[in-house]
């Protein structure tokens, strides 16, 4: 699409840099402080590229080199790059989770991108909650940006079977507890399953985010499905840098073209992935700061409508990789082109149709289409929503990724109020417990952690381990890693911390869980339940200072998004002031 080039005086780094005043020569003189020529910055669009590398992060290791590949593409376009550190959030290492930082992320990248001479940014992330935090902050401050993905990691293989980060981990976790497999394999698993820099090679929650934003339009086509060891990765790097430059020209930011048809073209997306549960909360959160209403009834509608078609751990046999050889994210688009919104703009200046107009499959056995899905849709959905007197507001599931017997489940709860009681008691030999018992951690939401932690994949005890048991009902207030499968039911809202009727349930109480009627329920009377309330107390601890206090303070509960409430509406900030 044509778009015509606004003038050098339009750009907001010119009130830095094109003034006569001191302050004007004050910002030129410290420029030229570090080095820089005059005809290197003046009267050149001001490029941010906000990295997220840290040495504690792996799969964001590589991002310094990709950060100067960038920096190429803007130099040779004619723009003036800036590299800006920003949070990592690197999800293996941060504790107790990347999510009670997701906002910190978001609101660094708003008022770095605002508070500095900055006229279009480049987002270099990968991890879970990078990619969410970087745009929601990116979106508010509606700049041109364009976000460029850390890419998976390579395939991981172990003794002639291939490993998925996350996935495998969980499944040899359970192996070595229930006896099959000794400590020396595991140890030996620690050196092989995570072969390469990148993110989890699996469809957990980083390339579950990565996808969806790359059929948002927020990357360059097909951007996500490069493994981050490829050459080709470098190069997307310098492609970003040199249209960013392109996109400030022509004033090409999230208002102008991100709406609800990228939203529900991510949502097509997501489904057919089988991606991460974590994705309900961060489409939400990412929607309100673009002024779109996007709900889990629609995320719900879509799981309905579009099966899962991408034949990837940890519903599938596949890597990522062989998704990127089997011709990747625009050759899955291209298979489900009829669920599209073709007609939505993307970063490029291009449509969505035009973009997957070429793509190609390689293999179809990694990418299918809805005549053969990986997971039909009578067998389970991406996203299951349900609702009951445990969770008025909602809690989600991936059915695809269940046991299909425990879809239709009766049986009585055994209660757990921190992840500390629950380790303490779950191995027990003496613990009354059967496959039929329904799993509980409580406590475990936003503000109840606080943070809402990746704690909703219960272990399954050591006891019903060694009988073959391999999957029960559990059910959390928390998240549960992209990477792991079973009868989860995630995000119970409101949590118990906040009076949620999660906190009323017992040990021994019966729960009903029916996923096609959509219904979550503990049966118990009414009047017990009102008794119960009325003698219900709070027990999550709450802080008195730290960002944990600011957090539990004003975060959302898991199906508004668990955005600050004070950041979520869309709407101007005015910009800074310079004397």
């Amino acid at each position: 699409m044509a778009m015509t080039r606004r003038p050098i005086g339009e750009l907001r780094s010119q009130r830095w840099f094109a003034s006569d005043d001191m302050r004007g020569f004050a910002h030129r003189q410290r420029t030229q402080q570090m080095g820089l020529r005059r005809e290197e910055f003046l009267g050149k669009p001001v490029v941010a590229i906000v990295n997220t590398w840290s040495d504690l992060s792996p799969c964001h290791s590589h991002l310094r080199d990709r950060a100067e590949a960038v920096k190429r593409g803007v130099w040779q376009a004619g723009g003036y790059p800036v590299e800006l550190p920003a949070l990592s959030v690197g999800e293996v290492m941060v504790k107790p989770t990347t999510m009670l930082y997701r906002n910190f992320l978001a609101m660094e990248v708003e008022e770095l991108l605002r508070s500095h001479p900055i006229d279009g940014a480049v987002l270099l992330g990968g991890c879970d909650k990078s990619t969410p935090g970087l745009l929601m902050g990116a979106i508010s401050m509606d700049i041109p940006v364009i976000y460029c993905p850390a890419g998976p990691m390579s395939n991981g293989q172990w003794r002639g079977q291939k490993t998925g980060a996350g996935t495998h981990t969980k499944k040899y976790w359970d192996e070595l507890r229930a006896g099959n497999i000794t400590q020396g394999d595991w140890v030996d698993l620690e050196s092989r399953m995570t072969r390469s820099i990148g993110t989890c090679n699996t469809m957990g929650t980083a390339s579950t985010m990565t996808s969806i934003v790359d059929a948002m339009g927020l990357t360059l086509p097909g951007a996500s499905s490069i493994p981050a060891a490829d050459s080709g990765h470098p190069r997307m790097a310098s492609l970003c840098g040199e249209r960013i430059v392109e996109m400030i020209w022509q004033d090409w930011k999230p208002s102008r073209f991100l709406d609800a048809r990228g939203f529900r073209n991510g949502l097509v997306t997501y489904m057919a992935l089988g991606g991460s549960t974590n994705a309900a909360v961060h489409l939400i959160a990412m929607a309100r700061r673009a002024g779109v209403d996007l709900t889990l009834d629609d995320m719900a509608d879509m799981a309905a409508k579009v099966p899962v078609c991408a034949n990837l751990f940890p519903s599938g046999e596949y890597l990522m990789e062989d998704f990127y050889f089997a011709g990747g994210l625009l050759a899955l688009l291209k298979k489900l082109e009829g669920h599209l919104d073709r007609d939505a703009m993307t970063v490029n200046g291009r449509t969505l149709g035009e973009n997957i107009a070429g793509a190609e499959c390689w293999n179809d056995d990694v990418i299918r289409g809805e005549d053969d899905p990986i997971v039909p849709l009578s067998r389970g959905k991406t996203l299951a929503l349900l609702r009951g007197n445990l969770a008025p507001n909602g809690a989600v599931m991936k059915s695809s990724a269940a046991n299909p017997k425990f879809l239709k489940h009766v049986g009585p709860a055994l209660v757990f109020d921190s992840p500390a009681e629950m380790n303490r008691m779950i191995d027990d030999p003496d613990l009354d417990i059967t496959e039929d018992t329904v799993l509980v951690l409580r406590n475990a939401g936003p503000v109840g952690a606080p943070g809402m932690p990746e704690w909703g994949n219960l272990p399954i005890p050591k006891k019903l381990l060694k009988q073959g048991v391999r999957d029960m009902v559990r059910i959390c207030d928390g998240r549960m890693s992209g990477t792991h499968y079973g009868t989860c039911i995630l995000h119970v809202a409101p949590e118990a911390a906040v009076g949620g009727p999660l906190g009323l349930l017992r040990t021994g109480d019966l729960v009903a869980l029916d996923v096609e009627a959509g219904r979550l329920d503990m049966k118990v009377e009414e009047a017990e339940l009102e008794r119960r309330r009325a003698a219900w107390k709070p027990t999550a601890h709450v802080y008195g200072r730290s960002f944990a206090a600011l957090y539990q303070r004003h975060v959302s509960q898991a199906d508004q998004g668990c955005d600050f409430d004070f950041l979520s509406a869309p709407g101007p900030v005015a910009e800074p002031s310079i004397f």
